[in-house]
């Protein structure tokens, strides 16, 4: 079997997890901090806040921001709903923006249309770990005074130039879920060059109160935590993420080439001047040549995991359609829910393995086309 995902932790993730166990500093201490440190140092910036989550990330960026109750942020439907939701448990209301069908990420032509006098950021997601279009978004933002918030939790690692995911925008946020580029198992990030941001979201990760100023509580606040175990496992893979990267880089490379003008195969294209560092592997169906969905069966029936990411957009789930959205609202991304399919990429798989992914779609081609 070829798993879809697979974490890759080795001694150096037990070594220092160990270290941990034995020192009885179980809970958010030294090696929370020292995770931060290095992680802030990796992305280019000079704050960075660990929490226990991505979801955790985004709602305490959104806090810190100060968005809130009657408040809008523009993100997109063609994502997880950890994107959106944070948007929600602050008061606010997510306004989607359809995706560009080639680059998955949000339309940048669509958004101003879009702001009202209640839109507060844009939200942007680095889906799949390639990046988006920031120095149009970033432009929109300047001309109407808006927040800029990256959801950079499948793209760590990547990057536009020189700058690093992380680096742009007002806020950003990671996740270190268990099939991430880098991997804890859970843990989150806030990353930016603002010192009052990087402050309020170290209260609202710790019940409201100040780390200088314990059982003060100055805000609302939850248990957002990261524990020094989990920090111990991200510096770990934090050190290795680069020969991930690259390794991930080299695969999909492989991939695009053996698949690369089969009818009905959309390869992922490139952002021109960005480094897409392939959380996913993802191609597009043509459902007129080849079924996605019978695709995915014969797939998984040959021991190939392969995944659907996603398979609803955010505006089609009763949670969010009672915003007022409706079908046919965003059009690409209903289209490219029903046409996707990430295969699989993770830095474990050989050269082998790849040539099976390839040759099993290609044969399914052969059989579907008869």
């Amino acid at each position: 079997m070829i798993p879809i995902s697979k974490p890759l932790l080795g001694d150096e993730e037990k070594k220092m997890v160990l270290e941990v166990l034995e020192s009885g500093n179980l809970a958010q201490g030294d090696v929370v901090k020292q995770f931060e440190e290095e992680f802030a140092s990796f992305c280019g910036v000079k704050y960075a806040v660990a929490v226990n989550s991505g979801t955790a990330a985004l709602h305490s960026a959104i806090h810190a921001l100060g968005i809130g109750k009657g408040d809008e942020v523009i993100t997109v439907p063609f994502t997880f709903a950890a994107s959106a939701n944070p948007i929600i448990m602050e008061g606010a209301k997510p306004v989607f923006v359809d995706v560009k069908p080639n680059y998955f990420n949000i339309d940048v032509d669509k958004i101003e249309e879009k702001i009202t006098n209640k839109t507060k950021a844009i939200l942007y997601v680095d889906l799949y770990g390639q990046p988006a279009n920031y120095d149009k978004i970033a432009k929109i933002a300047k001309k109407h005074k808006l927040f800029v918030i990256e959801d950079a939790c499948q793209a760590h690692g990547a990057k536009i130039g020189d700058r690093f995911a992380g680096s742009f925008g007002d806020i950003a946020c990671f996740s270190f879920y268990a099939t991430k580029n880098m991997a804890c198992g859970e843990g989150g990030m806030i990353t930016t060059n603002n010192e009052e941001y990087a402050e309020l979201c170290k209260r609202f990760r710790h019940h409201g109160q100040s780390e200088k100023t314990r059982y003060e509580y100055v805000d609302l606040g939850y248990n957002y935590r990261l524990t020094n175990v989990l920090a111990a496992i991200g510096l770990a893979q934090l050190r290795k993420l680069p020969g991930f990267t690259k390794k991930r880089i080299a695969n999909a490379n492989k991939l695009s080439k053996g698949l690369e003008g089969l009818p009905g195969i959309t390869v992922p294209k490139l952002l021109p001047g960005a480094k897409h560092v392939f959380h996913q592997y993802t191609i597009i169906c043509d459902n007129k040549i080849i079924k996605r969905d019978e695709l995915l069966k014969y797939l998984r029936s040959k021991g190939i995991g392969a995944g659907i990411y996603y398979p609803k957009p955010l505006h089609l789930h009763p949670h969010f359609a009672k915003l007022g959205y409706k079908e046919g609202d965003f059009p690409v991304s209903e289209m490219l829910a029903k046409s996707v399919l990430s295969l699989p990429i993770h830095p474990s798989l050989s050269d082998s393995d790849i040539n099976l992914i390839i040759d099993t779609i290609k044969e399914f081609y052969e059989v579907a086309t008869k």
